[in-house]
């Protein structure tokens, strides 16, 4: 923090010393009468120059006069880096004020003075504790600086303490790095350093340069020509804004203004190269007596690793939001399967109860009820597939066979002004995915497409091989994919669209014709059996929808569906446990087995399930709903199989906490069965489990 203390009013012959704040302070608190310097107005003209530029610098400086005994001066952004020393240190001996750190930096030292002029980056050092952590890292230059005749006149020190981004980085690099390896912080202390004289500048690989008070350029240092591959001829003469970009003039204008009033503060700016491109170069300036001083560092680097981390945060973000939608409509979702059930449920029992004695409209009553409800529990189930809260029934698939059953309800669904193209590679490897989940995914892409091209067009549906390498620098973790894509030649998206194309509930069709599920069901479909969808499209030349579905290990094994038989009463003595926290469904199942036979103990929550399976002599199955207060079902049919081993468990689940493959969640003896479910199949599931 800059001290905001008023600068004293100095005499000319310590003019040097102005600007220099509470390092200005403390040189004129000290007693120099037997000091080997002796008091600062006769101070020579090197040290005086030299020490002016240093105490006018923003950033932390070091400068440290003589060639044995080096006399230790500092600026006032360097005052924090000392500690309790800083009342002392103005004038001291180098050896007594780092007598902590002098064993390392003696070697630097030597090399420097020897014209071997080097920067550390983040270079531990251990110091003693008197001004805080002993551990500690610095970003730092030595230079020497040499005299008129070429002798060595002391030491010139850029330094900064970056102890603190250190351990933040670490800190930071040891959270994230499961979660990109594009969210490593790239920060780069700025460093500067300056020179007396050109002779200082041959080391700098940093630009250096003195201007006129007018602005014309008089000096460069050789950096120039590494940098911006300029020799002298090319720069001195120029005036300062010919080489920055247009963009910049004007800024650059000001820049220069207020170096001649006084110290610039960090400034970048566009300088052009030789061959005509463009470099990013951040400046510091001050004025000398009759000539503006300045010292430019390339950070074209920096700047592009900059924009990269900007674009990992906005993903960063983009991936937060989406699993905080996904937490609430999972949430939803539950509540409201719990609802349909017992209407669904209630409704089905209805009508079998009045049966054909009652009006036939109470039946067009019910029937119509059903359907709403059955269409209300779709949505909830594409709530479920966004927020990846579903049960998955995951195994190998071989995606060309199921594209080829699809093709005639896609070729119906999309109409006869859309030709429909199978693009299918035979060597496509098995995919790791839920069948049913894939098939509703292609519908719905289909029809997104369709609504595309009011007009008519082409929908191709291709399948192949994707193998994502390390290193490759895309969003995807590496590994071998199964890519199904389709793609229209329709209207295209905005780049504003397709940020939200996953959006539930975001949608460009009209009112009453999209529920804005689609795309966002489809997401997180894929995103929970491991895979990745992308966007690929541009207005008005049609969009590809690229599934990217994890490679299965194991072949593929054909599935057989049951076919529907009527409900079967239950043998005799046959005895459900039900655990059920919703009263309406729990009052539902009960009679619906009840009505079958069965046995029904029901219970609220599991520690009454435990209870009440403690008086029960015979308990033939176990249905519990997943969500339950307290002890979950998962965790209650383990304490319920360990004290009546080899029991059969129907689990009900109307969201899940966490995303859920059955492969993983069910064991030997366990189903599940989702809500809203059809009374019927619950009825059959039951009896297939018993029999």
């Amino acid at each position: 923090m800059i001290d905001a203390t008023p600068e004293p009013v100095l005499p000319p012959e310590l003019g040097f010393l102005q600007g220099g704040g509470r390092a200005t302070r403390l040189i004129l608190a000290r007693d120099w009468t037997d000091h080997p310097l002796g008091g600062p107005s006769g101070w020579p003209i090197g040290l005086k120059n030299a020490l002016g530029l240093v105490l006018n610098s923003p950033e932390s400086m070091i400068l440290c006069w003589g060639e044995q005994d080096l006399h230790f001066f500092f600026n006032e952004t360097y005052c924090p880096l000392l500690g309790p020393r800083v009342d002392w240190a103005m004038g001291a001996p180098f050896n007594e004020v780092w007598a902590d750190a002098w064993e390392q930096a003696k070697p630097i030292i030597d090399d420097a003075f020897a014209g071997r002029s080097m920067r550390f980056n983040d270079l531990p050092w251990k110091l003693d504790t008197d001004r805080g952590a002993a551990d500690t890292w610095w970003s730092f230059s030595y230079s020497r600086v040499l005299d008129e005749r070429g002798g060595i006149a002391g030491l010139f020190i850029f330094t900064n303490e970056t102890t603190a981004r250190v351990l933040a980085d670490r800190a930071l690099a040891a959270s994230q790095a499961a979660l990109t390896a594009l969210n490593e912080t790239l920060e780069r202390q700025v460093e500067e350093r300056t020179a007396e004289r050109d002779r200082m500048w041959n080391t700098s690989p940093d630009l250096m340069v003195a201007l006129s008070p007018e602005g014309i350029y008089r000096r460069i240092n050789p950096a120039w020509q590494t940098v911006l591959g300029y020799d002298p001829a090319d720069v001195i003469g120029a005036y300062a804004t010919d080489f920055t970009h247009p963009d910049d003039l004007a800024a650059t204008q000001a820049a220069f203004e207020t170096a001649q009033a006084g110290t610039l503060p960090n400034f970048e700016n566009r300088f052009r190269h030789k061959d005509g491109s463009y470099r990013w170069i951040q400046w510091v300036a001050a004025p000398g007596p009759d000539e503006v001083f300045a010292i430019g560092r390339h950070v074209t680097d920096a700047k592009t690793a900059e924009a990269r981390l900007r674009e990992t945060e906005a993903q960063l973000r983009q991936a937060q939001k989406m699993e905080a939608v996904g937490q609430l409509t999972g949430g939803i979702a539950h509540d409201f399967n719990n609802m349909l059930t017992g209407v669904i449920g209630s409704l089905d029992l209805l009508g079998r109860r009045l049966g054909m004695q009652s009006d036939p409209r109470v039946t067009r009553y019910i029937e119509a009820a059903t359907t709403s409800a059955q269409r209300a529990a779709g949505l909830t189930q594409r709530l479920l597939a966004f927020s990846r809260r579903q049960p998955l029934d995951v195994r190998a698939t071989d995606v060309n066979m199921l594209a080829t059953g699809l093709e005639d309800l896609l070729a119906r669904t999309i109409g006869e002004n859309v030709a429909l193209e199978l693009a299918l590679s035979d060597a496509t490897w098995p995919a790791l995915t839920d069948h049913n989940q894939l098939e509703s995914a292609l519908l719905n892409l289909a029809i997104n497409a369709r609504d595309a091209m009011p007009a008519g067009g082409r929908l191709t549906l291709e399948t192949g091989n994707h193998v994502v390498d390390p290193g490759s620098g895309a969003d995807v973790e590496p590994g071998d994919y199964v890519r199904v894509a389709m793609t229209d030649t329709g209207t295209g998206m905005l780049p504003d669209v397709v940020a939200r194309a996953f959006d539930p509930f975001f949608t460009t069709k009209p009112i009453g014709v999209g529920t804005g599920l689609g795309l966002s069901m489809i997401y997180g479909f894929v995103r929970q059996t491991g895979g990745h969808v992308h966007i690929e499209t541009q207005p008005d030349r049609g969009t590809t929808v690229a599934l990217l579905l994890p490679r299965a290990a194991a072949s593929v094994v054909p599935t057989t569906t049951a076919a529907a038989s009527p409900r079967r009463a239950a043998r005799a003595g046959e005895t459900v446990l039900l655990v059920e926290d919703d009263p309406a469904v729990r009052m539902l199942v009960t009679d619906l087995l009840g009505d079958l036979g069965y046995a029904v103990c029901p219970a609220a929550d599991g520690s009454e399930a435990l209870a009440r399976l403690e008086a029960l002599g015979r308990v033939d199955l176990l249905i519990t709903d997943i969500g339950l207060p307290g002890i979950n079902g998962r965790d209650l049919a383990d304490l319920v199989r360990a004290r009546r081993p080899g029991l059969k468990v129907l689990f009900v689940s109307g969201y899940a906490e966490q995303a859920m493959v059955l492969g993983d969640f069910l064991a030997e003896g366990m189903a599940l069965i989702s809500k809203p479910f059809d009374v019927d199949v619950l009825c059959h599931r039951i009896r297939a489990m018993l029999d």
